[in-house]
């Protein structure tokens, strides 16, 4: 049983694990990527929608689906995912014409086959349907979840906003959305209870495995994994050519054999991701911005496996003046000199 139980483990790995020639989408900003910076990507509105920015209830009446990929890796980006089309075309369009599935059950060949569908113009996909990503970096999820305590902004919140944040910029460019159906984060009902304060016009559904339920979510779903796929591999693509130039070779292992290894599907459960961050931690600074340094596994890491502890002084208010900090002469008075160290000399009349 154990066997069987950790034969589907790998499996589940390898389907999360980005391949080599996975499509690269345009929601890929590759310098903001690099930098470690959040982001968001919308595709054009397809024409075919009548589109109207003045007036959006004129135009073709639309669902939306909303779903994220990667909210539990140590490595890369949370995407959240947005699709939206024409409430008749998502069933024959979506289930029965393309096959889209909640795209953890899609093999990355599929899920790379359907989005690159999606990007070429003239097709039914391009011609019917618009999508939009949220791309949350990995040292933004970190930050926001490690301020000091009372301004901590946790991976819910975020996802919320995220979420929040795409439809507002759909609706803003004039698509009709008529209903909006969401896989939920945390209680369906408390969540669905604050999208409809936020859009009270538009009928809101939040469910469990709503990514398997509703095809325009199946649909998100894989816009949202393709996208964090992409982006790791972009992300690892740029350590691994460091990583070779500092070994001294080109291929998978420098000259003096060290190998440059794979961090797999960037999931704490995954051996190979352990072992790149163990091998690859520096004891000051960590990891890259490819890293979540709010997760238990690099916070255990850089604590009990060589990181050197820093200790900030308390950050207290100080009640001191300003010239408690300055030099005052035997008479307890300030000494003109040292003010005008730090000020500069009173000029004289003879200077004018």
């Amino acid at each position: 049983m154990e066997d069987t139980q950790m034969d589907e483990g790998n499996v589940v790995l390898e389907m999360e694990t980005p391949v080599a020639d996975v499509f690269v989408p345009p929601s890929i900003h590759r310098d903001e990527t690099l930098r470690g910076e959040t982001y968001t990507h919308f595709s054009p509105v397809p024409p075919s929608l009548n589109a109207s920015e003045s007036d959006p209830s004129r135009g073709v009446p639309c669902v939306l689906g909303v779903d994220e990929a990667g909210r539990g890796p140590v490595l890369g980006p949370m995407v959240y995912g947005v699709f939206y089309l024409p409430i008749t075309q998502s069933e024959p369009l979506l289930k029965t014409t393309h096959h889209f599935d909640d795209s953890k059950v899609l093999t990355p060949a599929v899920r790379s086959s359907l989005m690159e569908t999606l990007c070429i113009a003239d097709t039914d996909l391009h011609d019917t349907c618009g999508w939009a990503i949220s791309s949350l970096s990995a040292r933004d999820i970190g930050a926001n979840m490690m301020r000091p305590a009372g301004a901590t902004y946790n991976l819910n919140a975020q996802a919320m906003d995220a979420t929040a944040e795409l439809i507002q910029g759909v609706l803003a460019r004039g698509v009709n959305v008529r209903e909006i159906y969401v896989d939920t984060v945390g209680p369906p009902a408390a969540y669905q209870r604050r999208l409809e304060r936020i859009f009270p016009t538009v009928k809101i559904t939040v469910a469990k495995k709503a990514d398997s339920l509703y095809p325009c979510v199946s649909a998100a779903s894989v816009c949202a994994k393709v996208t964090r796929d992409a982006a790791l591999e972009v992300l690892y693509d740029a350590w691994a050519q460091s990583a070779r130039e500092r070994v001294g070779g080109g291929g998978e292992e420098g000259v003096d054999g060290e190998e440059v290894l794979s961090w797999g599907s960037g999931y704490p459960s995954d051996a190979r991701c352990v072992a790149w961050l163990k091998q690859n931690m520096h004891p000051v600074f960590g990891w890259g911005p490819e890293c979540r340094f709010s997760w238990g596994t690099a916070k255990d890491m850089l604590e009990t496996k060589g990181g050197i502890k820093i200790e900030w002084p308390a950050d207290e208010e100080s009640t001191n003046p300003l010239t408690n900090f300055l030099v005052a002469n035997g008479n307890g008075r300030m000494d003109t000199d040292e003010l005008g160290a730090w000020f500069g000399s009173p000029a004289g009349l003879e200077a004018f």
